[in-house]
C-alpha cells in the first residue's frame, strides 16, 4: 500500500473504534437520564435500580470512550500536519469547542453525578445527568460541525495559503454538518435502544429472578429503538440533497454521469482521479440500508410483541433474536461513516485539499509502525471494554456499586474493666 493509503487505513480503524463508544454513549445517557427522571418524580425503587444498573453500564464505555478519543487526537499532528497547517484554524475551533464541553463541562458533572449518589438534593442529582446528557450531544454536535466543514467547506477565506474564519455561523449553520447531527443522534439512540432491549432479553431468557427489573428495560429500549430508527432515517434521507457529485456520481453508479463528474473535476483542479471508491461507497451504502430495514422490521414486531406480557416473559426465540441484534446498530453506523468518510475521496477539505496533500512527510515505515502500535491499542481498549460490558451485564443489578449506600462501620466495642 502506498503511505497516504496507510495512514487513512489508521485514521480509518482508530476512528471507526472511537465511534462505536460515542454511539452507545449518547444512546444510554439519554435512557439513563429518562430512567432517573422517571425515578425523582415518582419515588420508583425499581426505576432508581434501572438508573444505577445501567448507569453502570454508560460509565464503562464512557471511561474507555474517553481513552480511544485521546489516542485518536494524536493523529492529527502525527499524520495529518498538512491538513492542520491549510485548515486547522477553521475547523480547529470546532474542535477546540468540542474539547472545553467534553472534557470539562461534561466530565466535571459526570463527576459529581458519580460521586453525588446519596450525598445530594435528588433533584440537583438529577439535574446532573442531564447536563451529562445535553454536554454529550454538544460534544458530538461540534464534531460534526467540523467534520461537515471538511465535507462541504463553507464561511472561510483563503489568506497566505491557508483557510481562516471569515463567516462563523455559515460553517456552524452548515447543512452538511447540521443533517448529519440529527442523523447520528438518531443512530445512537437506536442503538442505546437495541442494547438495553438486547441486555434485558439476555435475563429473561435464562429465567432471571428480576422479571420486572427486565421487562421494564425491554420496553424502554424498544420503545426507543423504534421512533429512533424513523428519526434516523428521515435526517440520512434529507443528506442526500448535499451529497458531492463525485459521490453522488458514484452511489447512482452510472458510467456516464461518473465520466461527465471526472471531466469536470480534472477541468477545475487539474489531471487526477477525483472518484471515490466505487466498491467501498456503494457496499457501505447499501449495508446501511440494509441494517436500517432488518432493525426497523424487528423494533416493529417486538413493539407488538411486547404488548403481550407472556411473550416478554417466556418467548425464547425472540428473546435469542434480540440479543444477537445488539451489535447490528454497531455494524450499521459504521457502514454510514464510511460511506459518508470515503465517499469525499480524494478530498481531505472537498475540493480545497486533497489527502495526499492533508498528509505529514512521514516514511511507509513510520506509517506502518504507528499504525502497528494503534491497532494493538485500540484492539486491547476494545477488548476491555466489551468484557466489562458484558461481564458487569451478565452480573445483573444485584451486583451494581454505583449508588450504593455507604456502609456505616460499626462503632467500636468499649472495654470493660
Amino acid at each position: 500500500m502506498e503511505t497516504v493509503d496507510l495512514a487513512r487505513l489508521q485514521f480509518a480503524l482508530t476512528a471507526g473504534a472511537h465511534f462505536l463508544f460515542v454511539a452507545l454513549t449518547l444512546g444510554l445517557a439519554t435512557l439513563v437520564a429518562v430512567l432517573q427522571t422517571r425515578a425523582t418524580v415518582t419515588g420508583s425503587p425499581i426505576h432508581l435500580r434501572m438508573t444505577r444498573f445501567w448507569g453502570q453500564l454508560y460509565l464503562i464505555n464512557y471511561a474507555m470512550g474517553i481513552v480511544t478519543g485521546l489516542v485518536m487526537e494524536f493523529q492529527l499532528g502525527l499524520a495529518w500536519s498538512g491538513l492542520t497547517e491549510y485548515a486547522g484554524d477553521v475547523f480547529g475551533s470546532a474542535l477546540a469547542i468540542e474539547t472545553l464541553v467534553a472534557f470539562f463541562v461534561e466530565s466535571t458533572f459526570l463527576g459529581l453525578w458519580i460521586f453525588g449518589w446519596n450525598r445530594l438534593n435528588r433533584w440537583a442529582h438529577l439535574a446532573l445527568i442531564w447536563v451529562v446528557t445535553l454536554t454529550a450531544y454538544a460534544s458530538a454536535f461540534w464534531i460534526m460541525v467540523a467534520n461537515g466543514f471538511l465535507q462541504h467547506p463553507v464561511g472561510h477565506v483563503l489568506e497566505g495559503g491557508a483557510l481562516r474564519i471569515a463567516d462563523f455561523g455559515a460553517m456552524v449553520g452548515n447543512p452538511a454538518a447540521q443533517l448529519a447531527f440529527w442523523h447520528i443522534l438518531g443512530g445512537a439512540l437506536l442503538t442505546g435502544g437495541f442494547f438495553m432491549a438486547g441486555v434485558s432479553a439476555y435475563h429473561l431468557r435464562r429465567r432471571t429472578a428480576e422479571q420486572d427489573f427486565f421487562r421494564k428495560s425491554l420496553r424502554l429500549g424498544l420503545g426507543l429503538a423504534l421512533p429512533a430508527a424513523m428519526f434516523t432515517v428521515t435526517f440520512g434521507g434529507l443528506q442526500f440533497s448535499y451529497l458531492q457529485p463525485s459521490k453522488t456520481a458514484v452511489w447512482a453508479d452510472r458510467a456516464e454521469l461518473m465520466a461527465e463528474t471526472q471531466a469536470a473535476m480534472a477541468a477545475l483542479h487539474g489531471p487526477g482521479d477525483y472518484l471515490p471508491p466505487v466498491g467501498a461507497v456503494r457496499v457501505a451504502g447499501v449495508l446501511m440500508m440494509v441494517l436500517w430495514l432488518v432493525m426497523t422490521v424487528v423494533a416493529g414486531l417486538s413493539v407488538l410483541l411486547m404488548a403481550f406480557r407472556p411473550a416478554v416473559r417466556s418467548f425464547r426465540p425472540w428473546h435469542w433474536l434480540l440479543t444477537l441484534m445488539i451489535p447490528v446498530p454497531f455494524v450499521t453506523m459504521l457502514a454510514g461513516w464510511v460511506f459518508r468518510e470515503v465517499g469525499r475521496q480524494p478530498w481531505a477539505v472537498y475540493g480545497l485539499l486533497t489527502t495526499a496533500e492533508a498528509m505529514s512527510p512521514l516514511t511507509a515505515t513510520q506509517v506502518r509502525v504507528s499504525l502497528t502500535a494503534f491497532v494493538a491499542v485500540f484492539a486491547a481498549l476494545i477488548a476491555v471494554n466489551y468484557w466489562l460490558l458484558a461481564r458487569h451485564a451478565r452480573r445483573g443489578p444485584g451486583a451494581v456499586a454505583l449508588g450504593e449506600q455507604p456502609v456505616e462501620p460499626a462503632p467500636a466495642p468499649v472495654p470493660t474493666f
